[in-house]
């Protein structure tokens, strides 16, 4: 089966789901689902890998579905992390980005699924004000309206490996 297949059948949902924007909708691909397999897992991570501009020096991992995968694609390609939360956390070091220094340097944000890239965006303006170069986000999923354009008005494009279109013709 294909990879597209594969998440399909693994993780899309059907009912009534809330996203993080405030969206209502009547299917719903659940990350944790492939995430937690570690065979599709992997197959993923290792596909995103290569959608990784070359000039990349940090992988920029959000909380909390691009933690795993940007865990899994740093030792894919050997790239370091760091983890940027939805918010400052409140205790020990304080800090919204954990893991590797991105002051200076080349950031790739790496996503699960993208609708409205809403975290991504607060994720790069985060990392901006860091002074970290960011201009792409790869993620899993991109069920954007415009796909590869969610971040276009903040200079972020998306590299994605599907496509909701994609998703829906390797439906069962």
């Amino acid at each position: 089966m294909s990879l597209a297949a594969d998440l399909n059948k693994a993780c899309r949902l059907t009912g009534t789901f809330r996203l993080r924007s405030g969206q209502v909708l009547d299917e719903y691909f659940d990350k944790y689902s492939f995430e937690a397999d570690p065979r599709l897992h992997r197959r993923v991570a290792e596909a995103m890998a290569d959608l990784v501009p070359p000039n990349t020096q940090v992988l920029g991992a959000l909380e909390m579905g691009g933690i795993p995968l940007g865990t899994l694609i740093s030792q894919i390609t050997d790239l370091p992390v760091a983890f940027i939360r939805k918010e400052a956390k409140g205790y020990g070091t304080g800090r919204l980005i954990e893991g590797a220094p991105v002051e200076n340097v080349v950031v790739t944000v790496i996503e699960d699924i993208i609708t409205s890239g809403g975290s991504v965006r607060a994720a790069a303006v985060a990392l901006r004000h860091h002074h970290a170069n960011v201009s792409t986000a790869v993620c899993a999923i991109d069920r954007s309206p415009r796909p590869g354009h969610a971040l276009q008005d903040i200079g972020v494009w998306t590299e994605s490996l599907f496509t909701l279109e994609q998703m829906n013709g390797h439906q069962n």
